[in-house]
């Protein structure tokens, strides 16, 4: 069966202090219709702009993920979506009175919660996953930086971090289920950072909402009183309330886990793969990721997902091997019963192969006057269904496909092996030879049991249904 959309059977507000602005902010989680995704809504300026929570409009990647829609910005992104990622949310729309989601204890905890107790309802569309088949990477040898995305029937995802600094050392953490590991190992993970930078950071403006209950500082080089009680100044607080502690975190807080540091990359990289729009199913592997890398890598998830916008749209899930079942089908070609001649796609390389499979029974209406008695499927029929699985590959890329219609130009060196009769299951593989703007040219082939029934070469075009 397929999988749908969710989204939040009710609205639900959080208020609190952005991380790097410093502002009070108000959001507001509330329920959106299917297809909309995530939409940040700025309340607080005329006309209440909303910016689209999708990589083409990233602007900064300086310690949090920042985009920006016709020059309307939302900084710190990245909490806000993993709790909806990680939640599977499909659909919502993100109000702020204010340019930055408040920063809350610098984990995805509370708006994770928050979805949670406001309910989540399944809505009428599919889900549109971006399903990888080969492998997409991204390095960064200047920073030893590796993200890889692997095919995988689900979502997983393994960070490792190495800092060469003593004060973290090597962590690694491994997410394998959403449903069960999100909420309760990953959301609470908490943002940090290292004593060496907190000058530095306070210097540049950018963490003015910042404090030691909404981060934690990792101890990596001593300070006297007199330094301390000067960084307690610069980042506006009562130096009473600074500690070097013994632990290796100032004020010797607890981490909530081990490898808390590692867990909230890895809730960081989760909270920008939302950003490609539509989930995914991948496993996907990164050492010593950040938002900058993050970034690249869900661009190249980008250029992958615009290539295969027909897969993203009705991809099934996969049961028995099956990619496309007979309702997907349905909602891509035109044709219906008695002609529409394949049942199931259990193959599909974008631009290159799609095999399909038609299960031949005594009940199909042509039986009944082709060779009564001594049944025989027509051979312009097995040709047909060739076309119809050509089709679906021909109209991979179209965002309105519901407007659109494949026609046939021309069937050459079509040859008819071998009779094909009820009880056989028809299985077809077509085959991209060529492609020129909307005109392309496949070889077919179909086979019972593995031996070779029918073969034709076909040449199509893809067209609005008006023209």
């Amino acid at each position: 069966m397929l999988a749908y959309q969710r989204t939040l059977e009710k609205e639900i507000a959080l208020y609190g202090t952005g991380l790097h602005t410093g502002h009070e902010c108000m959001i507001t989680f509330k329920p959106a219709p299917a297809n909309y995704g995530y939409r940040f809504i700025r309340t607080d300026i005329e006309n209440c702009p909303e910016i689209p929570a999708l990589i083409d409009y990233v602007v900064d990647v300086n310690r949090g993920t920042t985009i920006e829609y016709e020059g309307n910005r939302v900084y710190t992104t990245e909490h806000v979506l993993a709790a909806l990622y990680g939640m599977q949310i499909d659909n919502c729309r993100i109000e702020m009175n204010g340019p930055e989601p408040p920063v809350m204890d610098g984990s995805a905890a509370d708006f994770a919660e928050a979805i949670e107790s406001a309910g989540i309802v399944k809505q009428d569309e599919p889900r549109n996953y971006l399903v990888i088949d080969e492998t997409i990477e991204f390095h960064d040898p200047e920073k030893n930086v590796d993200i890889v995305a692997l095919p995988l029937d689900g979502f997983r995802t393994t960070v490792m971090v190495d800092y060469k600094n003593p004060a973290l050392g090597s962590q690694h953490s491994g997410l394998f289920d959403l449903e069960k590991e999100f909420l309760s190992d990953f959301a609470p993970c908490r943002t940090f950072c290292f004593l060496s930078e907190v000058e530095a950071l306070a210097n540049a403006g950018i963490i003015k909402g910042g404090n030691i209950d909404n981060a934690i500082v990792i101890v990596d080089k001593k300070l006297s009183e007199k330094e301390l009680d000067l960084l307690a100044e610069k980042i506006g607080i009562d130096s009473s309330a600074l500690a070097l502690g013994n632990n290796g975190i100032l004020n010797n807080r607890e981490l909530r886990f081990k490898n808390e540091p590692a867990r909230h990359k890895l809730l960081d990289l989760i909270g920008d793969i939302a950003l490609l729009g539509m989930p995914l199913k991948a496993q996907v592997l990164a050492a010593r990721p950040g938002h900058a890398s993050n970034v690249e890598f869900v661009k190249e998830l980008k250029k992958y997902a615009d290539r295969n916008q027909l897969t993203r749209k009705f991809q099934h899930e996969k049961k028995s091997g099956v990619i496309f079942d007979s309702n997907a089908i349905q909602q891509i070609l035109p044709h219906r019963y008695p002609f529409l001649l394949i049942d199931k796609i259990v193959e599909f390389k974008l631009d290159e192969k799609i095999v399909s499979v038609k299960n031949v029974t005594m009940n199909e209406e042509f039986f009944q006057g082709h060779f009564p008695g001594n049944p025989i499927m027509p051979g312009v029929l097995i040709v047909e269904a060739m076309a119809q699985t050509g089709g679906i590959m021909m109209l991979n890329g179209n965002d309105n496909i519901n407007n659109m219609q494949v026609y046939f130009m021309g069937i050459d060196k079509a040859r008819f092996r071998k009779p094909v009769v009820p009880g056989d299951a028809l299985v077809i593989e077509a085959v991209m030879k060529s492609r020129r703007r909307n005109v392309c040219q496949f070889d077919a082939k179909a086979y019972v049991r593995g031996d070779l029934v029918c073969e034709a070469s076909l040449m199509a075009t893809v067209m609005k249904k008006s023209t």
